[in-house]
């Protein structure tokens, strides 16, 4: 399975198993209490039809005992395990029991007289794994209250079964329909999210290749290729990937890197494509360059990852550097990485005014400048991979150094 189905299917399984251990109960609560409800309103409303003497005439009328008595043995048998009725006071005026409401009254919880103003139910968990519904009814005429009914149900085992199995099905209903519900919407994801990483690597694609453009643009302005640009940014992706560095910093890295010397594009040609020394006033202007290439990068989208190796690259690690003697760790550790692989290409590169030095030498020389230029932990880090780095890039030619930074660009911006 291709790596982003694969994701996608995690994610849409682990939302839809999750909402269904989540909607499965509670559609299992919500079909039980229904279920009980249905019970309950159907035991109140034929208890009404048969109380409706108590809730005609106040219940203190002469002979309402008999009548509220004959009124809770009507209900029992039937409806009821047990019904009593109270007056408007609270004090109990009649009880019938059947012989089972007789054994279940002792389970049944006793409360205080009845004070309430609307009809509810309890539900009563009994010993001998018996389960009951408690009724509570207040009896009124058009003006007050004017009695209570309270009454024990007693739920058949066969209707037991039947609410646990509606409650079942409804619960079953809602996981299949969670799980259905993320099977549907795997392959309308799996288009949309596609769709969104073709436009995504579309508009990395396109950043990549001004980035390569820009930094062919500025290599040439002093150089016959860009293969420089191509291998310091592959030496220095190579060094950050033996400092643990992985995402945006590598990207940034990166980036920085084949832009470092974005700025030049504003020094003149006269001083950047002298033959010899330049003199001091001359070497002012060119420090200008990263100054003048933090400026281009700073704000310009994507490519301002790149910040921080353009304005610190030539930062010392003894802060004697420019533009700003930043010094030790201040120093951004990207840049850091930069300044090693830039200086080690260059004293490995064939130059108008030198030819390639020996990976020892160029080795030595670094060592040299360990603790003052360098920082030393990169210095002892990059010792250890410098002859594959010199066998692998320094005789690269621009097609090669350009596929080997491909290789970084696809492993650190494409997955």
């Amino acid at each position: 399975m291709h790596p982003l189905h694969r994701r996608v299917a995690i994610r849409i399984a682990s939302v839809s198993l999750l909402l269904a251990v989540m909607a499965g109960p509670l559609a299992w609560m919500v079909a039980r209490e229904q279920a009980e409800e249905g019970i309950v309103s159907s035991a109140m409303e034929e208890s009404r039809r048969v109380l409706h003497r108590q809730e005609a005439a106040p219940v203190e009328r002469s002979g309402a005992e008999v009548t509220a008595q004959q009124d809770a043995a009507a209900l029992v048998g039937g409806l009821f395990e047990i019904a009593e009725i109270y007056q408007s006071d609270g004090t109990r005026l009649a009880e019938a029991m059947t012989p089972l409401g007789q054994i279940l009254e002792k389970d049944i919880p006793h409360h205080n007289k009845p004070d309430y103003l609307t009809s509810f139910y309890e539900n009563q968990p009994l010993s001998q794994d018996r389960w009951a519904l408690r009724v509570f009814v207040p009896l009124r005429d058009a003006q007050r209250i004017t009695g209570y009914f309270e009454g024990v149900r007693l739920i058949p085992s066969w209707q037991r079964e039947q609410i646990i199995s509606s409650a079942l099905s409804a619960a079953l209903m809602v996981v299949l329909a969670s799980l259905v519900c993320g099977g549907v919407l795997y392959p309308i994801v799996i288009r949309l999210v596609a769709d969104n990483e073709r436009k995504a690597q579309e508009v990395l694609e396109s950043h990549i290749s001004m980035m390569e453009a820009l930094g062919r643009a500025i290599a040439k302005r002093d150089s016959d290729t860009g293969a420089h640009n191509y291998r310091v940014a592959w030496i220095s992706a190579t060094l950050g990937e033996a400092m643990g560095l992985v995402g945006n910093k590598m990207q940034e890295l990166i980036a920085g890197s084949f832009l470092h010397d974005a700025g030049k594009i504003g020094i003149s040609d006269a001083i950047l494509l002298k033959p010899g020394k330049l003199t001091p006033e001359e070497m002012d202007v060119m420090r200008t360059h990263v100054a003048m290439g933090e400026e281009i990068v700073t704000g310009a989208g994507w490519l301002a990852g790149g910040k921080e190796v353009v304005a610190c690259h030539h930062e010392k690690w003894d802060g004697s550097g420019y533009p700003r003697q930043l010094a030790g760790e201040a120093i951004p550790l990207v840049a850091r990485i930069f300044a090693i692989a830039d200086v080690f290409d260059a004293l490995c590169s064939k130059r108008p005014y030198k030819e390639p030095f020996p990976v020892e030498l160029a080795m030595e020389i670094l060592h040299q400048s360990s603790g003052s230029h360098f920082d030393p932990k990169l210095i002892k880090v990059f010792a250890g991979l410098s002859k594959s780095v010199h066998a692998t890039a320094m005789n690269a030619n621009e097609d090669e150094a350009r596929a080997l930074m491909g290789g970084m660009v696809h492993k650190h911006f494409r997955t």
